[in-house]
C-alpha cells in the first residue's frame, strides 16, 4: 500500500484515470486530507463507496501515531514524538508565536552529519523520510494543537540536503493550493554545509530562507565539533552562500550555537565578523542545548550577550534565539533517545 500523502495533485489525478475513475476527485480527497484534516477515508462523506473501498484497497493517510506529547509550562511549545508505520520515531516541534504557530519538522529518523552538540546523531542516520511523512508530521500536529501551522523550519531531526529529492517534493506539496499553502518565505531550510546541493538549491530560484549551521568561524575549530567540515571548508560553505544570494537575492542566516569555551569568545567574534561581513546575511545565535552524552555546556548569558553585542558593533545583524521548550528537552533527538533507552531497560 503506498502512503497518499506522497501522491501530489497531478499523481492522484494520473492514479484516477488509470483506475477509471473521475479526475476530479483526487481534488476532493486532498480537500478533505489537507483542508479538513480528515485521516479516514470512511469519513469522506462525498466520496462513492466503491472509489472508497479502491482508496482503502491502495492507500493509507500517514499521519503517524502520537507516542508522547509533551507541553512546555509557558504552554508554547509543545513536543511530539510520531511513530511511523515501521516502527521509526522522529519528533516534531511546534511552537506558539503571536505571529502565528511554526513547525520544526525532521526529515531523516535520526542523522549521519555527526554534529557533536546534537543527539539526533548519536546513533547514526537509520533512513530517509518520504515527502508524505514530512507532511504527516504537519497534519498530525495540527490536528493535536487544534489550530492551523503557518510556518515551516525543516530543522528537526536529519539533514534536509542530505535526502534531497523527497525535500524538494515536500516543498512542493506543501506550498500547493491544494495542501496547506504554505509560502515559500515561510519556510526555513537549515543544513550543516552540503555545499553541491547549496548550489542545486540556489539554482531552482525557490524563495524559501536557507539557514546554515556554521558555529565555528574556522576551519580548525569546525572540525572539531561538525564532520562535515572535514569535506567542505568554510571558505566552500561561504562560496556557495555568496552563490546563493546572487542567484535568489535571498538573505542567509548563520546559526551559531553558542559552546562554552569553545567558540564563544570575542576573538571568535571578530573572526566572524571577518568571515561575513559583507555578505547579505543574519546571524541567529543559540545557546548550545546540553545533552548527556557530550561535554558540551551553553555559554553564560554574559557570553551570550557579549558575543550579540560586539556583532552588532560590528555591523552584523544578529538575534538571540529565544530559548523555548527547554523544560521539554525540545531540542533535536532528546525525546526520542531518552523513549528508546527506557524501553530497553
Amino acid at each position: 500500500m503506498d502512503n497518499i500523502l506522497d501522491f501530489d495533485m497531478e499523481e492522484l489525478k494520473s492514479w484516477m484515470r488509470d483506475n477509471c475513475e473521475s479526475e476530479f476527485r483526487a481534488k476532493q480527497i486532498m480537500d478533505w486530507i489537507y483542508k479538513n484534516g480528515q485521516c479516514d477515508f470512511d469519513n469522506m462523506t462525498n466520496i462513492p463507496k466503491k472509489l472508497l473501498e479502491k482508496l482503502k484497497t491502495n492507500f493509507y493517510i500517514g499521519t503517524t501515531e502520537l507516542v508522547k506529547k509533551c507541553e512546555s509550562k509557558f504552554r508554547d511549545t509543545f513536543k511530539f514524538l510520531y511513530e511511523y508505520k515501521d516502527g521509526n520515531m522522529v519528533e516534531t516541534v511546534v511552537m506558539k508565536y503571536k505571529h502565528g504557530n511554526s513547525i520544526c519538522i525532521s526529515t531523516q529518523v535520526g542523522c549521519r552529519m555527526g554534529c557533536k552538540f546534537c543527539a539526533s546523531t548519536i546513533d547514526g542516520m537509520v533512513r530517509n523520510l518520504t515527502a508524505g511523512e514530512m507532511l504527516g508530521q504537519i497534519l498530525k500536529s495540527q490536528n493535536e494543537i487544534g489550530e492551523r501551522i503557518s510556518n515551516i523550519v525543516l530543522m528537526g531531526s536529519g539533514e534536509p540536503l542530505d535526502n534531497y529529492e523527497n525535500v524538494l517534493k515536500f516543498l512542493k506539496i506543501v506550498n500547493s493550493e491544494y495542501s496547506f499553502n504554505i509560502g515559500q518565505r515561510h519556510i526555513t531550510l537549515s543544513t550543516c554545509g552540503i555545499v553541491p546541493k547549496i548550489k542545486d538549491l540556489a539554482d531552482r530560484d525557490l524563495q524559501i530562507t536557507l539557514a546554515i549551521s556554521l558555529h565555528a568561524p574556522n576551519d580548525v575549530m569546525r572540525k572539531k565539533i561538525m564532520p562535515i567540515a572535514n569535506k567542505y571548508s568554510i571558505k566552500d560553505v561561504i562560496d556557495a552562500c555568496k552563490y546563493y544570494i546572487d542567484k535568489t537575492g535571498k538573505r542567509v542566516s548563520f546559526e551559531y550555537a553558542l559552546v562554552s569555551g569553545v567558540n564563544d569568545s570575542l576573538k571568535c567574534c571578530d573572526e566572524l565578523t571577518e568571515l561575513i561581513s559583507g555578505l547579505l546575511c543574519h546571524v541567529n545565535l543559540i545557546p548550545v542545548n546540553e545533552v548527556k552524552e557530550n561535554n558540551l555546556k551553553k555559554s553564560s548569558s554574559d557570553d551570550v550577550k557579549k558575543f550579540y553585542h560586539r556583532l552588532i558593533k560590528n555591523k552584523i545583524e544578529t538575534t538571540i534565539r529565544r530559548e523555548m521548550g527547554s523544560d521539554i528537552d525540545a531540542a533535536c533527538g532528546q525525546l526520542r533517545r531518552s523513549y528508546l533507552k527506557s524501553k530497553k531497560l
